[in-house]
Parts: C-alpha cells; structure tokens; sequence
C-alpha cells in the first residue's frame, strides 16, 4: 500500500522543498520509501520549472539531504484526486487549497503543523536564519507526520 503525500507553500521554492526532502529522508531512513509517494508544490505558478531557493537548498545539504534536483511546480486540481494527505505549510495557503478543492477533497487537507496548530513561517524575505527555524520545525513536524502515518498503514 503506497500512501502519497503533497508539501504545498506559497512558490515552492522554499518551505514545500525542503518539507518534501526532509520527510522522503525520514523515509528512507527508516526502509518505508516504498510505502510512500512524496511531492511538493505550491499554489502560485511564477517559480514553476525553478531550482529551490539556494538558501533552502544550503540548509537541507548542510543537514545531509539533497533538493537540488526538485523543481518548482504549481498545485494543479489533479492533485486534489491524486493524493491521499495534502499539507499547507500555513493557513493561508490552506485556504487557498480549500478553495480550490472544494468538497471533493476537503478531508485530504491540512495544515502541515497541526498539532500545535502553527504556520511554518515563509523564510524568503529573511535572512539565513530564518531557514534554520524553518528546517527545524519541518523536522520536527515530518517526523510527527511519519509516525502517524506509519501507525496508521497497514503491516507489509
């Protein structure tokens, strides 16, 4: 059984990037890459077919993960029938998901750090240290997420 997640942020060049490698790290580190199908998108279109913002992509290397080779992608409404967990890094790209979504695939959203519930802030207007904070809260959060999910698949 193959459980298909979706990071989403503003331009999916910073947040969803490293939510993406992270979490596929947390994967394979523990032998599950194949329970798992991993994306990331964001709900704008002007930094599609870009690399991850560098500083994003220094803080996941610095960390041992590589996102060099993801390229930005806008959420399209395929994706709402395609994945079973779609994560907002914020409420206000939750909203737009929900709006985009309508009632069909409500159920599949949420927002990435849900209990607490909390933003992942948008680290690109800062400077480096903001995307310390925000790999941190990924880590943290991804690993919540991979717990939950695990639990929740049933035994290979």
């Amino acid at each position: 059984m193959t459980h298909s997640v979706l990071f989403v942020c503003l331009g999916n060049i910073c947040r969803s990037p490293l939510a993406e490698g992270i979490f596929r790290a947390h994967v394979l580190e523990r032998g599950l890459a194949e329970h798992f199908r991993i994306d990331s998108a964001g709900t704008g279109s002007w930094h599609a077919g870009n690399p991850p913002d560098p500083r994003s992509v220094e803080v996941a290397a610095r960390h041992g993960i590589d996102i060099s080779g993801q390229r930005a992608r806008q959420v399209t409404a395929e994706d709402f029938g395609t994945y079973d967990t779609i994560l907002a890094m914020d409420r206000s790209n939750l909203t737009t998901l929900e709006d985009r979504a309508g009632s069909r695939a409500r159920n599949r959203l949420r927002l990435f750090l849900a209990d607490p519930a909390m933003d992942v802030p948008d680290p690109y207007y800062g400077g480096p240290g903001g995307f310390d904070e925000v790999f941190r809260l990924i880590q943290e959060g991804s690993e919540k997420l991979l717990d939950a999910l695990a639990h929740r698949k049933p035994a290979s």
